[in-house]
């Protein structure tokens, strides 16, 4: 009698092997899906449901960004062994797990009030303190499962099955995930409007624990090689003779690539990228205000930052197969100096336009650093746990930004000084970007 074959996990329920196509592209649909359900633990996804919790906790507005921050920084902290484990574990998965749990946060988070109440015992201090403690934690499981988590494994996903045409997956995710991102304060603002903001996080909450996790475990593969595939499938798109190499000679550990200097290069730039633009988006109308603009003028400024933002992220995405890394890292540095002067200086006229320029050049190369960078530099066999430790760096960078701005407010009725802070140190991190080359494996060093 013959033996059967020990059946391959990844064959279960279908083999993608016996698709009619290369299913990287189901992979990228699934990324972008997966992108999109980290929303609700995104800023801009937090931000629509502020002035509801402010009060429903009844705390002051500084308490609640206390409580993002502290939350923030403590999902920002174990990002990294998160990242070695998707490494082990795989997206499928850390995928459907992920969902699942943010999807019951959610539905938690939808019935605060009740938990309050069952909470809440006395009055004064001690309800301030069960009120923030209460939403602290929510804070860190709606960010470490959503703009944490769900992200890293939606784009590692993704750039595991591609690698010639990383550039190519990446602009369309990068096209799909600006548009939906656009739209989503406004979305969520009419839910709102529409089931309350209990009802909204309810919705959401049952969507993504039951679709999500789902869709994650019945569509995802940890990579091609699992599924006896190669990255890139048959793909067969127009060759340049000479191209940087998609992948390193041989995979960094998290510890050697952080040895190197790329990672500290792109890995504070986005760290500082981070922490400007969500202290920017998190205190527009303010910023508008004191130069003199109204909260019209700063909400309409969006618009074409956007369309700037998709340009740039799809045409640099599509090149960026076939250029040196280091000059996006320069281009994204020049884009963060222009933006941070020109808040030093915002006013109606060239310093708004400037700053509009700047502020689309910077948000569409940063998916583009977080993205194709770590895999080509790095490899794949550790890029959980090297985009885990960066993501960390981002998320500790969204955490201090809109905190630190509103100190510097607060002092100097400012936000010039913030904005000049952000841009000595963005200096530094420019003239660094010009030395940054390809990193070298230890074992090769002797070459």
């Amino acid at each position: 009698m013959l033996k059967n074959k020990k059946l391959n996990y990844m064959d279960v329920p279908f083999k993608p092997s016996r698709m009619p196509f290369f299913y990287g592209w189901i992979i990228l649909i699934l990324g972008i899906i997966g992108v999109t359900m980290s929303i609700p633990g995104q800023t801009m996804g937090v931000s629509v449901f502020t002035d509801d919790l402010i009060n429903v906790l009844r705390i002051s507005r500084v308490q609640l960004s206390l409580a993002y921050l502290v939350g923030t920084i403590a999902s920002a902290l174990i990002l990294t062994p998160a990242g070695k484990l998707l490494d082990k574990a795989g997206s499928r998965n850390m995928g459907s797990i992920v969902t699942f749990l943010l999807g019951m946060q959610l539905i938690l988070m939808s019935n605060l009030e009740e938990v309050l109440n069952f909470l809440n015992g006395g009055s004064g201090a001690g309800q301030f303190i069960i009120s923030f403690s209460v939403i602290a934690v929510s804070f860190f499981l709606i960010r470490f499962l959503g703009q944490g988590m769900l992200t890293l494994i939606s784009r590692n996903m993704v750039m595991m099955w591609f690698d010639k045409y990383r550039g190519l997956a990446n602009a369309i995710l990068g096209i799909f995930t600006s548009f939906i991102f656009s739209l989503a304060p406004r979305i969520l603002n009419g839910m709102i409007e529409d089931v309350e903001w209990d009802g909204t996080w309810f919705r959401l909450g049952i969507i993504i624990m039951t679709a999500g996790a789902a869709l994650y475990w019945l569509l995802s593969r940890n990579n091609p090689s699992k599924c006896g595939m190669e990255p890139d499938g048959n793909l067969h798109l127009a060759e340049r003779k000479v191209r940087p190499a998609g992948h390193p000679r041989k995979d960094f550990t998290l510890e050697q690539a952080r040895k190197t200097l790329p990672f500290w290069a792109f890995g504070l730039t986005l760290c500082l990228s981070s922490l400007f633009v969500t202290a920017f988006t998190f205190h527009v109308v303010s910023i508008f205000e004191t130069a003199g603009m109204t909260r019209t003028q700063a909400v309409d400024m969006f618009l074409p930052a956007s369309f700037i933002a998709v340009i740039i992220n799809f045409s640099v995405s599509m090149i960026s197969d076939y250029i040196k890394l280091r000059y996006i890292l320069i281009a994204q540095a020049s884009g963060l100096l222009i933006t941070m002067f020109s808040v030093t200086r915002l006013a109606p006229g060239p310093s708004l336009v400037l700053f509009i320029v700047g502020y689309g050049v910077i948000t569409g190369l940063f998916n583009i650093s977080t993205t194709v960078v770590w895999p080509r530099y790095y490899g794949t066999e550790h890029l959980g746990a090297i985009t885990g430790m960066i993501m960390g760096l981002i998320v500790t960078g969204s955490a201090i930004g809109p905190y630190l701005f509103s100190i510097v407010f607060r002092t100097t009725g400012s936000y010039s000084a913030a904005a000049f802070i952000c841009f000595a140190i963005m200096a530094v991190l420019f003239v660094l970007a010009f030395f940054v080359r390809r990193p070298v494996h230890p074992d090769f060093k002797a070459d």
